[in-house]
């Protein structure tokens, strides 16, 4: 007889109630027409459209009741970029497909398909697709998490001493 052991204090029991969930990738990787998951819609990254540009996401797992994250894929036009921001949460970003560049902190990184990029907490970052490459990556991310945070004039200035960070940043 086999027995399982009960549910760890504050999360719910999920052996009677788990679903399994299978999204199938119905484009080609190596096309250069970026990433599609069925049954997914594309999503507008963020409602304030003047702090980033060309940038499309893909919630694929969200599940708070389960493993308290996000699984979400990020795609950047061909010259398109994210918004420049940083917030209380850490987050881990695994590339997929195309090429770039990501600023985190006082850093800027260039970047391929399978490079893993962890961001800190409240350290500046933001993703910049090649001029001829859209850059699609995977964001893992806490399910409940505060909101981004984009510098105050102060600190556009002060980043801008930095030459490299100077010539990369968009916003």
């Amino acid at each position: 007889m086999s027995q399982t052991s009960p549910p760890r204090k504050g999360r719910a029991d999920h052996r009677s109630s788990s679903r399994a969930r299978h999204r199938r990738m119905r484009s080609d990787p190596g096309s250069g027409a970026g990433l599609r998951w069925e049954g997914l819609d594309r999503l507008v990254y963020k409602q304030d459209g003047r702090t980033f540009k060309e940038v499309t996401r893909q919630l694929l797992f969200d599940a708070p009741h389960e493993l308290t994250v996000q699984l979400r894929y990020f795609e950047i036009a061909a010259g398109g970029y994210t918004s420049l921001e940083k917030h209380a949460h850490a987050h881990a970003v695994l590339v997929l497909c195309g090429h770039g560049r990501a600023l985190v902190s006082s850093m800027v990184h260039t970047i391929a398909p399978f490079d893993l990029i962890e961001i800190p907490p409240w350290s500046w970052h933001q993703f910049r697709a090649d001029p001829d490459a859209i850059l699609g990556f995977l964001c893992l991310v806490p399910s409940e998490r505060d909101r981004p945070v984009y510098p105050t004039q102060d600190e556009l200035e002060a980043m801008r001493n930095n030459a490299l960070v100077r010539s990369f940043i968009r916003f």
